[in-house]
């Protein structure tokens, strides 16, 4: 007899970064609940990176609409099933009015900790907490082999951030490059891999002029986010600011440095035995002070130089070569 399937409705959150962070609870449903058969609701944003979940029954991409209408129209769409499980990353009310044997929401008042715990919790985790983890198919890494493929380590750089105030210099950018995959640099031989979106091309196009085409990796603006997350991969090593790039890198398995100042590296730091933040003499809290609600239009990375993220850079590149040649 056939195992009897079990709905669940996983609600991801709408940010990119958040949403590839809480990404390993999907992972570990699918692995312990074999007869698990998703839906999925998320932002459009976010919504493409869970398409390739296996047991993905429907992925319903939100709108957001005004005075919260799309929650509405979600509850229309799901109301009329009993789900086995709701886990439910946005604390919404959606979790409380549905048929379901069991609820798992994002509860206010819990102690801080890393966005990676605070998703764990959701399922009595934090313990043993999931590592983010997006499915991909064959077709996908077929693509994501073919745009990486050639001679020479890959350095994946991204240049952009949401905000300005998160957004270190493309200049510094630039610099650290041409350190890295010069003839006596660390990556020597090496190619460069720009990621960012069509939006980012301030940032982006003045990193990518550093280096000659033939040793680009150019990632076309019609790649998708599970492309770039593959190619990602092949990666030797990823510097950006913190972003929704940055956790993809991570999860990954890209050796991942994030360059941080106005966001909080003990909540938003890349995860991962690979993974290193770098700073400048502030700490967070420094920053709350100048700016408390994080909102203004400067950049706040200024006091983060070039020399401190190169050495960072060079470090964690030593301290990956046994691993990645093993």
């Amino acid at each position: 007899m056939a195992a009897k399937r079990f709905p669940i409705l996983f609600i991801a959150p709408s940010r990119i970064g958040d949403a590839v962070l809480a990404s390993g609870l999907v992972k570990a449903l699918s692995d312990e609940v074999p007869e698990a058969r998703f839906t999925i609701a998320a932002a459009p944003l976010t919504a493409p990176l869970f398409a390739q979940v296996p047991g993905l029954q429907a992925l319903v991409a939100m709108e957001k609409k005004p005075l919260g209408l799309h929650w509405l129209s979600l509850w229309r769409g799901v109301r009329t099933r009993h789900w086995g499980l709701v886990v439910d990353t946005r604390g919404s009310a959606l979790a409380r009015v549905l048929r379901r044997s069991r609820r798992a929401a994002h509860e206010k008042g819990a102690p801080p900790a890393h966005k990676v715990i605070d998703a764990a919790r959701l399922l009595r985790m934090e313990d043993r907490p999931p590592a983010p983890f997006l499915f991909t198919s064959p077709r996908i890494e077929a693509r994501a082999a073919a745009l990486t493929a050639g001679a020479g380590p890959i350095l994946a750089v991204a240049p952009a951030a949401a905000w300005i105030g998160k957004t270190w210099p493309a200049e510094r950018f630039a610099a650290v490059v041409r350190a890295l995959l010069a003839d006596d640099g660390p990556l020597a031989g090496g190619r460069l891999m720009v990621v960012g979106g069509p939006a980012d091309r301030a940032a982006t196009d003045p990193v990518r002029a550093t280096i000659p085409k033939a040793r680009r990796v150019d990632l076309p603006g019609s790649e998708g986010l599970l492309e770039v997350y593959a190619a990602l991969r092949h990666a030797r090593l990823f510097v950006g600011n913190d972003s929704g790039l940055m956790h993809m890198a991570a999860a990954a398995g890209a050796p991942t440095l994030g360059l941080f100042g106005p966001s909080d590296e003990s909540r938003y730091g890349p995860w991962g035995p690979s993974a290193r933040t770098v700073r400048g003499p502030r700490d967070f809290e420094a920053y709350r002070r100048a700016d408390p609600r994080l909102d203004q239009a400067v950049c706040h990375m200024m006091d983060l130089r070039a020399p401190a993220v190169l050495a960072a850079a060079t470090s964690l590149i030593a301290q990956t070569a046994e691993r990645l040649e093993a």
